[in-house]
């Protein structure tokens, strides 16, 4: 069971004699929101479930939830029209109501079906009433959202100039938000309008800074596909086949191995036939075309078919001419012969050869095939091989190396015993002997804990508890520690009771995590504050500092394995890189967020955000 139907199986199961309240069905429509086409079954049911909990408790907003979630679910089974009349709905209730978040929502929803059915003049209606809305609401992020989407409706109309001025607008806004709107939507819907104007070197600057951008962020892998397909469609138009090719064949390899969508899959087969279409070897494009065929029936049109034709055609073109020219002179040697004789051998000749052709075309598919499974099975077995080894040097560093600092630090804490034999040198150099083997033990205890990926094997136990009472327990346990650097802890805490549903312990781990760090980057005599507020159906955990802060250009590198930044502990503590990626880790197991705030010299604010 995955983890979103796990959290939505206890929440229906829950609660006072399993009774449904306000409350917890917001909470399920908002899960079903980040349901994908994988899901479309259960938010099908849960756009039911809503409808009927919300009679039966008389909650007026249910009905705008399970329109919205049943257009959703018609739209994922490609059932446009009844989608787009569940949506209308919503969108009358939503006005009904006079709830405009709803009518953002159901207005976007209606656009991005209009375009997707290839309507964009209705599209560009309903998202120029989005961003009016969101204008009015002063809401910034779906002011660049809804300026975003009427770029590419404009793009699609084949009005670019327009395109490029409600795109420009997009990023202008965006930016001046700072770091919380990614400007990567913007670059590329620009990127596609100055494509579809011919200005492919123009294009190809928006298309490479979006690369450069997620080539340095681990987990955008999709944003990375989409940049790769951009990019190599764009040197397609310039002429640039090796690059091209590096980006069709990287495309190909995420949307197969890493993202395993037939959709992306389908795509880079497309740009593939594209690109082979245009260095003239029809053979390859044509079978690449009808791979995406095989992948995206949906997608394929008139002019498609059309397309396959064109290019099986141009394939045999070559060969048929050859055959013709073979007819031609053997009609004219046996000119005078019987007629019938001569089609009857012409064609039993045509059979034959394509017999022959048909068996050498299938003889050699199948030793391509051959040698590509022994290819496959070679390369699995070193795979398996290295894996191996990894875990073999995992086991190594686990016992052997744990072994040697845990005797150096029980050594060293038996010569402490004896401290008062000793002269000021003596001592200190015994709790050097000690602190050397804290350190190591930290060090191996944090490098298994990335490399044997143990998160992502953990198993949930999720609970309803305090996070007010957590904080302010947490805080009190790690005073000691502050006390030592004569640093001032403080828990700014809302003073009542806010409960959230998650993992008590991977929550301890982020919060301990991210105050140590805090001790361990700060000055003597400073300040370190954690606290919590609620925003709507989230609770944001912040811990802030009065320490070194982190140079600008290092903040991207700050939640990556083994990074090592120009920050230093203020008193010699370790420091292995490793914790902050264990911590982004843990967070997004919870379906949280992260992020960090820190000029140089200023301290840092790290803000976790979780839901209820």
């Amino acid at each position: 069971m995955s983890r979103y139907l796990l959290v939505l199986f206890l929440l229906l199961t829950g609660g006072a004699n399993g009774q449904s309240d306000t409350t917890h069905l917001k909470f399920v429509y908002d899960r079903c929101l980040e349901f994908d086409e994988s899901k479309t079954d259960s938010l099908c049911y849960y756009a039911e479930y809503i409808e009927k909990e919300s009679r039966k408790i008389a909650f007026d907003n249910g009905k705008v939830l399970s329109l919205r979630l049943k257009g959703l679910c018609r739209e994922f089974q490609s059932e446009y029209e009844t989608a787009i009349e569940y949506y209308l709905q919503s969108l009358e209730e939503a006005r009904r109501l006079k709830i405009v978040t709803y009518e953002i929502a159901a207005l976007s929803d209606l656009a991005i079906a209009y375009s997707n059915i290839g309507r964009p003049l209705e599209a560009k209606k309903f998202y120029l009433q989005c961003a009016k809305l969101a204008l009015q609401r002063k809401e910034t992020y779906t002011v660049v959202s809804s300026y975003n989407n009427l770029g590419v409706i404009y793009t699609q109309l084949g009005l670019y100039d327009s395109s490029l001025i409600f795109l420009n607008e997009a990023l202008r806004i965006g930016k001046e938000a700072g770091d919380q709107i990614d400007p990567s939507s913007a670059y590329n819907n620009i990127g596609n309008a100055w494509f579809k104007k011919k200005q492919f070197n123009i294009a190809l600057e928006y298309f490479q800074m979006n690369y450069r951008k997620h080539l340095k962020t681990p987990d955008e892998t999709v944003s990375l596909w989409t940049d790769h397909i951009n990019l190599a469609d764009t040197y397609i138009e310039l002429k640039v086949f090796d690059s091209a090719l590096f980006h069709a064949d990287r495309a190909l390899i995420l949307a197969s191995t890493v993202l395993k969508a037939k959709r992306k899959e389908a795509d880079s087969y497309s740009i593939l036939a594209k690109l082979y279409e245009r260095k003239g070897v029809y053979e390859k494009a044509y079978q690449y075309l009808v791979n995406w065929h095989s992948l995206d029936t949906a997608l394929v049109n008139g002019n498609t078919q059309n397309k396959i034709a064109e290019l099986q055609e141009r394939f045999n073109a070559k060969e048929r001419d050859a055959q013709n020219k073979l007819l031609l002179e053997q009609m004219d040697k046996e000119r005078y012969r019987n007629r019938s004789i001569t089609y009857l051998a012409i064609a039993f000749g045509i059979i034959g050869l394509l017999i022959a052709v048909a068996f050498i075309i299938k003889r050699n598919a199948n030793r391509k095939l051959t040698i590509n499974n022994e290819m496959i099975k070679r390369q699995n077995q070193r795979l398996e091989e290295l894996n191996y080894e990894k875990n073999s040097l995992i086991g190594i560093v686990s016992h052997d190396l744990a072994t040697p600092f845990a005797t150096i630090h029980m050594w060293g804490q038996l010569l402490q015993t004896d401290q008062l034999s000793f002269n000021a040198d003596q001592q200190k150099a015994v709790n050097r002997i000690i602190q050397a083997g804290e350190h190591g033990q930290q060090l191996i205890k944090r490098i298994l804990d990335v490399e044997k990926a143990d998160i992502g094997n953990y198993k949930l136990n999720l609970e309803h508890f305090d996070i007010t009472v957590f904080i302010e327990s947490l805080t009190e346990s790690l005073r000691p520690s502050a006390s030592n650097k004569s640093i001032q802890l403080h828990a700014d805490t809302p003073g009542k009771s806010v409960y959230v549903l998650s993992d008590k312990q991977l929550v301890h781990r982020i919060v301990e995590n991210l105050v140590s760090n805090a001790i361990k980057f700060s000055p003597q005599g400073r300040n370190v504050w954690v606290g919590i507020s609620e925003e709507g159906d989230r609770v944001h955990i912040k811990v802030r500092d009065e320490g070194q802060g982190i140079e600008k250009d290092e903040l991207p590198l700050l939640f990556s394995k083994y990074s090592k930044l120009s920050s230093k502990p203020t008193a010699g503590e370790a420091s292995t890189g490793l914790g902050l990626s264990i911590v982004k880790r843990i967070v997004e197991e919870l379906n949280g967020k992260i992020f960090c705030e820190s000029e140089a010299g200023k301290g840092s604010l790290f803000t976790v955000i979780l839901k209820k």
